[in-house]
């Protein structure tokens, strides 16, 4: 069961589905803003994107499989027949609910997007892993659109004449959010990319590592952490500089762990080192999307 887990990145997709969660609950309803779904229309949204996902990490797994590998799931821990299962299994599901949904809020058409994301995850995983930098703002960009879709098919859907400026302004949040989890996603890629520079160059992908030295690269992802810390500064400076509170809490939960993680890229060394940056960048996700939950404490 623990290796089936392992296939899905069960722990990413609880991560997506909090966030989504966190979007729902901690921004939309304390706001009382016009929405679509209801608390089961929510939970579908959500069982699609994981599945999605879910179906997406297991195509990666899959064309990434290596019979000299005894940390690869497929063959060693779970048969492939079963793998391409579980993918046709999530992609269906997901595919279908989100036809449903699409259908449910009047906009046939949002539909195409879960086919799109589908399309891109397979695509992804039997050709683009293979493309220097591509492979990493793909997974970024697939990251960012499972918190943007809850803005799409909950938000846009209820906009009107009279609460469109409103509805913007809630659904700008989301997309700063997105655009702060493509950036932090963009660094974890590379640093997964750093622990894994062994297997990629055995099977002939080439990643930033590859080209650039393990060491290089450590301290580039150092050096681009000052972009999402500028841009936090400068979203605390325009929107929140006023609530004394709100600026001290991210501070604190979101600006002190990315200095941190941004010092330790320059004295990591070893894998264990990679790792516990790694899953710094894992708790950063975490805490990022449970800061939305304070939004109706600072705003309200």
């Amino acid at each position: 069961m623990l290796s089936y887990l392992k296939l899905i990145k069960f722990d990413n997709l609880l991560i997506i589905a909090l966030a989504q969660l966190c979007i729902k609950y901690g921004l939309f309803d304390p706001f009382g803003i016009p929405i679509t779904l209801n608390g089961f229309g929510i939970s579908l949204l959500i069982i699609a994107t994981v599945s999605i996902a879910a179906a997406g990490n297991i195509s990666i797994e899959i064309y990434n499989q290596n019979g000299e590998n005894p940390k690869n799931l497929i063959h060693n821990k779970i048969p492939e027949k079963n793998a391409n299962m579980l993918f046709i299994i999530f992609n269906v599901l997901g595919v279908l609910i989100g036809f449903y949904l699409a259908n449910l809020i009047g906009r046939p058409g949002f539909a195409a997007l879960f086919i799109i994301i589908s399309g891109v995850f397979y695509i992804y995983a039997s050709y683009l892993k293979e493309i220097l930098v591509i492979k990493n703002i793909i997974i970024a960009v697939l990251a960012a659109l499972s918190l943007i879709v809850i803005g799409i098919f909950d938000l846009l859907p209820a906009i009107t004449e009279k609460n469109r400026a409103s509805q913007t302004v809630i659904f700008s949040i989301v997309l700063d959010y997105s655009i702060f989890a493509f950036m932090i996603i963009i660094l974890r890629e590379i640093i997964k990319d750093c622990l894994a520079i062994d297997k990629d160059h055995n099977i002939g992908i080439k990643t930033i590592p590859i080209i650039m030295g393990k060491d290089r690269t450590i301290k580039l992802v150092g050096l681009l952490t000052i972009i999402p810390i500028i841009a936090v500064v400068y979203y605390i400076y325009t929107y929140l500089f006023s609530n004394s509170n709100a600026v001290i809490s991210i501070l604190i939960l979101i600006i002190a762990p990315l200095l941190y993680f941004m010092i330790r890229c320059f004295t990591a060394e070893s894998d264990k080192h990679l790792n516990v940056l790694k899953g710094l960048l894992k708790i950063i996700l975490v805490i990022s999307s449970l800061s939305l939950l304070l939004y109706q404490f600072v705003l309200l």
